[in-house]
């Protein structure tokens, strides 16, 4: 029988996000379209998303399979991308909406986050458009302005409801700040047990704003590691940890986060891993 995903955190307009999704970053496209499939196959109904991971078409596949065998219908799932920072003006930020829309063949977003608070210039061909100088080229929009774009999306029913993604505590308060606002419903930072942020956490909380975990198992693989910098995984306390458990280190952190009430992504395409990370064994208390 196909498990249930059954633990969710409520949004500020009070739909549903189930706790622990698949993450697709870095994901291979090759591979991740039957990773999605079989992650819906073993009962996960969360899927995240972005526009630079240069993957949301495979993501799209998987899902389309999905729907089109009666796996599930497009309302049972939760579907999160994010906003590339070359749309971050007013005037773009429905275009590159639309472009992921048109890779993951959906009508609507459950969940869209501004992926980072700075733009950057959009040049057509180029993704990360540098100067002569080799430095990536910035533009000028203040992340207000493309948060305004992001509750168009919302009153034009695209995207249910918003976030953001890499904020500080100071840059949420200038969005809450604004008028006539949408609601933050998400934030989405990196989170481990190597990396707490309780203070960002502690405040999204307080805010009513629900948190999301990337890398929730460390960054092993991350492009600039520090010589001698220790790797999440094998961490000797962890692992001793997960033998008394007899459980997975993954399964240890997944569950570490989902205690806390904070979304948790984590990431493959290897089917016994999506399947293992989706076994944990959680009780979650709601105040």
């Amino acid at each position: 029988m196909m498990a249930k995903a059954n633990l969710y955190v409520n949004l500020a307009k009070g739909m549903k996000m189930p706790l622990l999704g698949l993450g697709t970053w870095k994901s291979e496209p090759s591979k991740l379209s039957a990773a999605v499939k079989a992650a819906i196959d073993t009962g996960y109904r969360h899927i995240d998303c972005a526009y630079c991971y240069e993957n949301e078409e495979a993501v799209g596949d998987g899902i389309q399979a999905k729907t089109t065998d009666g796996t599930v219908k497009r309302e049972d799932l939760f579907i999160t991308s994010k906003l590339f920072e070359s749309f971050h003006r007013l005037g773009d930020v429905e275009s590159g909406l639309k472009k992921s829309l048109q890779s993951l063949k959906l009508d609507y977003l459950d969940l869209y986050l501004v992926h980072w608070p700075f733009g950057i210039q959009n040049i057509e061909g180029e993704m990360y458009p540098k100067g002569p100088d080799g430095n990536t080229l910035f533009n000028d929009v203040h992340f207000t302005e493309t948060w305004q774009g992001m509750e168009q999306l919302v009153q034009k029913g695209l995207v249910k409801s918003i976030g953001v993604s890499n904020f500080n505590i100071s840059q949420i308060k200038e969005i809450q700040a604004l008028p006539n606002r949408v609601p933050i419903s998400n934030i989405q930072i990196e989170l481990s047990p190597y990396l707490v942020q309780d203070d960002l956490v502690s405040f999204c909380k307080s805010q009513g704003i629900t948190v999301t975990a990337y890398s929730p198992l460390g960054s092993p693989d991350r492009e600039d590691p520090q010589d001698g910098e220790p790797v999440l995984m094998d961490d000797p306390k962890l692992i001793d940890l997960a033998r008394k458990k007899g459980k997975s280190v993954a399964q240890i952190l997944i569950r570490y986060h989902l205690q806390q009430n904070v979304a948790c992504m984590p990431k493959s395409v290897t089917p016994s891993r999506i399947q293992e990370n989706f076994q944990v064994v959680y009780k979650v208390f709601h105040s």
